[in-house]
Formats: C-alpha cells, sequence, structure tokens
C-alpha cells in the first residue's frame, strides 16, 4: 500500500469529486465535519473552491491523504481573519474515508498541517472537535494540543446536543514577541471596577 500526502491549490473536477466523495463517507456515519446530512457537490465545491483561493492567498493549506492513488483523507489550516489574530489559525476538516479507517490517516494529515503551519509563521492553532469524539481528542492530546474550554451542549445533530471541545497548539513565537497575558495595562487595558 502506497501513501502520499498532496498539498493541492487549484480546484479541477476530479479534486471536487475526490473530496465530496470522503466529506460524504464519513457524514454517513455521523462524522462531526459542519454537514447535518450527508453534502452534495453543490455544497462542498463552493466551499473547497473559496478554500483554495485561501491557500493561493497564502492564508490557508489543504492536506490529502492519497492511498494507493485514490484520496482517503484530508484536513485544512485556515489563518484568522482578523488582523489582530492573524498569528492564529484554526485546524478543521480532519477526516478519514470510513474504508481507510485504522491506517494513521488522521496522525499523518494533522503532524503535516502543523509543520506546515508552523513554517506559515502560524504562532498558535486551534480546533474545536464534538465532545463524544474521544478518539480525535486523544489523537490531537497526544500531538500537543490541549483543552482550553468547552461549550455544553452546543453541536447539533438532529434531536441530540453534544459538547464543543475547543483544544490549542502553541508552535513557536519570535524571540521579539512580548508576552503581556492578562497582566494589567498595555493597550486596551482598564482598570478592575470596584
Amino acid at each position: 500500500m502506497s501513501t502520499e500526502l498532496t498539498w493541492p491549490d487549484t480546484p479541477d473536477e476530479a479534486l471536487l469529486s475526490a473530496v465530496n466523495r470522503v466529506m460524504r463517507a464519513v457524514v454517513e456515519l455521523g462524522g462531526a465535519v459542519g454537514y447535518s446530512a450527508p453534502p452534495g457537490r453543490e455544497a462542498t465545491d463552493p466551499w473547497l473552491e473559496s478554500l483554495l483561493k485561501s491557500v493561493r492567498d497564502g492564508d490557508a493549506r489543504l492536506a490529502l491523504a492519497v492511498v494507493d492513488g485514490t484520496v482517503q483523507g484530508m484536513g485544512l489550516w485556515r489563518r484568522d481573519p482578523a488582523i489582530v489574530f492573524a498569528h492564529t489559525a484554526e485546524l478543521g476538516k480532519i477526516m478519514a474515508h470510513p474504508e481507510a479507517r485504522g491506517l494513521g490517516l488522521g496522525r499523518l494529515v494533522v503532524s503535516a498541517l502543523v509543520g506546515d503551519a508552523r513554517e506559515a509563521g502560524i504562532e498558535t492553532m486551534t480546533l474545536g472537535v464534538r465532545g463524544n469524539n474521544f478518539g480525535a481528542i486523544e489523537l490531537y492530546e497526544s500531538l500537543g494540543f490541549r483543552e482550553w474550554g468547552r461549550l455544553p451542549n452546543a453541536i447539533e445533530v438532529g434531536r441530540q446536543r453534544f459538547d464543543s471541545v475547543h483544544m490549542y497548539l502553541e508552535l513557536g513565537r519570535p524571540a521579539d514577541v512580548v508576552l503581556h497575558g492578562s497582566a494589567a495595562g498595555g493597550p486596551g487595558s482598564s482598570p478592575k471596577r470596584g
């Protein structure tokens, strides 16, 4: 079996079809990747075209895991569009086609995306994961991600609700960056009341 990562930046029919195939199969099994029902091409094509424009602009990357010539896994990072958060990126759409589960594609894709984001100057990577997706949470933790918050029962799947777990990973900062955290003083500071 041959597995490789590809980093597309331009949509074509084969890519649009391959990404839809993976997304549909994952959602059919209840995967939490942003769709409540298996999406058709009318939903995934515009999404992918928009993402690839961000890739060409340097604000995102898409990694595809190709097994024996077939796209079987994927994931992305996308830079936060707000100027004050441009050093952060969100990891998303991490998935493997059900027929390729157990091949380590999630670890391969996430590890590659983390390294790629670090090279692009991203300092902090965030992600959201459904609270009952224990395998994904364990994978992210094994790669250094830590939980920073949990929004109880915020993810809707039909009549069911699940926690939205928020995680982060520090990728490193330039040596001249001053970390101020929540200390008093500095731009935007206000004194405590009462």
